[in-house]
């Protein structure tokens, strides 16, 4: 029986989102076909090997899977008989998995730091590798990259901290004459909606430049667009595949973090879209498309806008590994498409040994 490592939390703004993704996959996972461990990762960056995990409920975010500080451990950043090993540096026990499911999100997750220490011990795990996660975590790398695959990207401008401080008017300048009003200001490394404000005039910039600086070095400022918020799921490797799309009807003034994961009125998940038949094709082509372009593999959520005045669609941004809890739009998204809980992770299991098995068949030495 194939012994999945659930690996959850970490050093990031999204750790308590990433508890309560844990908390649905940890109780989901079929026991008749895997044993279970489970890894803690605090803010602080240490690991925790869980001795009993349990879903708590937390007054916020619902159930989340409790992060006991005991049992800190290290693991092997090698290959060693196909699994990956947790060693306490304590007692010197150790427990060994032979994949890792990484139900992380954000900085130090998402980004492709987890994903390389992964590749180097050479033991399968969920979702994109190192280039896919990274690129889709950096929001102007990615917006790069689909414009010049000839994929529709918002309009926006990037701007570092140097920048910033030395260029200050011109920048402002810039925003008016080239992205307008509304726009977003928001990291370029981050999810969740943490560090995003929506700025309707010149006066609102610096207090939301810093804010955004507060979470990474190089910040977006993209033009604000009246449109709605269409998002689908895509899973597979080589030949992925797209989930009908579904829609997001804030009830706050945009799809904060507030509105996602504390205000349980926060916004409406309509499944499916209300689209017509050649829209929901194109979104799914697209998705597709981006998926590849931007070297995604497993699985990732990737999000839309539809102009309510002209219908053009506009890919906002890609997330490789999506909330998890059984009512995050990723898997709500294929339970509508005929693919239940428990059999999206039977699938995405089966897909990261598959995309293992691949990388292992390769020659490493000359």
């Amino acid at each position: 029986m194939i012994t999945v490592g659930i690996l959850f939390g970490g050093r990031s703004g999204e750790h308590e989102v990433s508890r309560c993704s844990a908390a649905s996959v940890f109780t989901h996972l079929d026991r008749d076909r895997y044993n279970v461990i489970v890894i803690g990762i605090d803010y602080d960056g240490r690991w925790y090997l869980q001795d009993k995990p349990e879903v708590v409920s937390d007054d916020s975010f619902g159930p989340v899977l409790r992060l006991e500080k005991k049992n800190e451990c290290f693991v092997n950043h090698y290959e060693r008989d196909g699994r990956i090993y947790f060693h306490n540096a304590d007692t010197g026990k150790e427990v060994s998995a032979d994949m890792i499911f990484p139900v992380v999100h954000g900085t130090f997750c998402e980004d492709g730091t987890l994903q390389g220490l992964l590749d180097l011990s050479l033991v399968p795990y969920v979702g994109a590798g190192v280039a896919g996660s990274a690129i889709g975590m950096d929001k102007d790398i990615a917006k790069r990259l689909l414009r010049d695959a000839g994929i529709p990207v918002v309009p926006w401008i990037k701007v570092t901290k140097l920048h910033w401080l030395n260029k200050r008017d011109f920048i402002i300048s810039s925003i008016c004459d080239n992205i307008g009003f509304p726009c977003f200001v928001k990291p370029s490394n981050a999810g969740s909606s943490v560090g995003i404000t929506k700025v309707k005039s010149i006066p609102e910039i610096e207090s939301a430049v810093n804010e955004a600086f507060l979470w990474d070095n190089k910040i977006l400022v993209e033009r604000g667009i009246n449109a709605r918020e269409i998002e689908i799921a895509i899973l597979g490797n080589e030949v992925p595949e797209a989930s009908i799309p579904g829609e997001i009807r804030p009830n706050h003034e945009f799809y904060s973090y507030e509105a996602k994961y504390i205000d349980a009125d926060g916004a409406q998940l309509i499944i499916p879209a209300e689209l017509d038949t050649e829209t929901v094709k194109k979104i799914q082509n697209t998705a597709v498309e981006a998926y590849s372009v931007l070297e995604c593999a497993g699985m990732a959520r990737i999000d839309f806008f539809l102009d309510k005045e002209t219908g053009k669609i506009f890919l906002n941004e890609i997330n490789t590994i999506p909330g998890f809890t059984s009512i995050s739009m990723y898997p709500k998204l294929w339970e509508h498409t005929g693919i239940v809980y428990k059999e999206l992770l039977d699938r995405l299991i089966d897909l990261a040994v598959e995309r293992a098995e691949s990388k292992r068949s390769l020659k490493h030495d000359f």
